[in-house]
């Protein structure tokens, strides 16, 4: 099964301008890469460019926007040559309050965080297909089962699961590595929204290396830290009537 290296092509990371997209572009270049950074924020990724512009590059785009993607990654090929690994990382997460459904919140937070994978995913297989490929996507534990106040991100990250575990069948035939990243609490930007405590939390750089030494052994699944993610992949295992007395107890719900 195809292991990109930094000889065979560029790196593409999405969500690049802050939190673990920048940490892990940061830690490709260290390791040798040429990295496309893409997001919509301008200046926030000439900030991240300029810590090494030698090998990075901007790209500003929408990835909710499908005609933008597809522009945007052909006038990346064409300047820079083949992307041969790709870290589909937008996302977004909200708090959410125990109150009530904001069903506008819900589509808005599936909208970037599944559909904006989809739009970067569809012409990254038809562009790796006839040369192999691999390509990572960034879900999350809390995608693993039902948590409190996290019903949008967390069933936005279950798609992306059940969706790439899907799609691996069909990769293995096109020589494109399929993987899949479900990381812990990482303090980033998004997390700092968090008011309730975040067991076993990661910093971003911590978080970047892990990532990459995952793209370097391949694999399908890159989780960590184990001690948090396979405790709740054994919850998760367990009938109902026990997994929600035992979360609410550990998440302050009684």
């Amino acid at each position: 099964m195809y292991r990109a290296s930094p000889l065979d092509g560029i790196a593409l990371v999405t969500g690049a301008s802050s939190g673990i997209g920048k940490a892990v572009a940061l830690e490709l270049a260290r390791r040798g890469w040429r990295v496309a950074l893409l997001a919509r924020r301008a200046e926030a990724l000439a900030a991240v460019v300029r810590e090494r512009p030698d090998v990075l590059f901007p790209c500003v785009c929408d990835v909710t926007d499908g005609a933008s993607v597809r522009s945007a990654l052909a006038q990346l090929v064409a300047e820079h040559g083949r992307i041969s690994l790709a870290f589909l990382n937008v996302g977004t997460y909200v708090p959410e309050a125990d109150t009530g459904l904001d069903a506008a919140s819900v589509m808005a937070t599936f909208a970037i965080n599944v559909g904006g994978t989809m739009t970067c995913l569809e012409p990254l297989i038809a562009h790796m297909k006839n040369q192999g490929g691999q390509i990572a996507v960034n879900a999350s534990i809390a995608g693993y089962g039902g948590l409190p106040m996290a019903s949008a991100y967390g069933a936005s990250k279950a798609a992306l699961i059940n969706f790439c575990a899907s799609q691996k069948f069909a990769l293995d035939k096109l020589n494109v590595r399929l993987q899949l990243v479900c990381p812990g609490f990482v303090r980033t930007p998004l997390t700092d929204h968090n008011r309730f405590p975040m067991p076993a939390l990661v910093e971003a750089e911590d978080a970047g290396r892990r990532i990459c030494d995952g793209f370097q052994r391949g694999g399908f699944e890159i989780t960590f830290p184990r001690r948090l993610s396979w405790t709740l992949k054994a919850l998760n295992m367990l009938p109902y009537g026990l997994y929600f007395p035992l979360v609410a107890r550990a998440t302050g719900q009684r």
